[in-house]
């Protein structure tokens, strides 16, 4: 999985619509990640999505 992160044009929003809970811990556990890791925000979501995919076989 390689993104070029000088290129905003490669990325895409998608939109979820889940409980407020479960969006409120997604921008919580995001930040968690950017302090813990040092990367950029919209790497960490790139790599929560990636994993998400993953796991389900996507």
């Amino acid at each position: 999985m390689q993104t070029d992160e000088k290129s905003p044009e490669s990325l895409a929003e998608i939109k979820l619509l889940v409980p407020e809970s479960l969006a409120v811990a997604w921008q919580r556990c995001s930040w968690v990640l950017v302090d813990e890791t040092g990367k950029d925000r919209k790497k960490i979501m790139e790599e929560m999505v990636y994993d998400f995919l993953v796991k389900h076989g996507c």
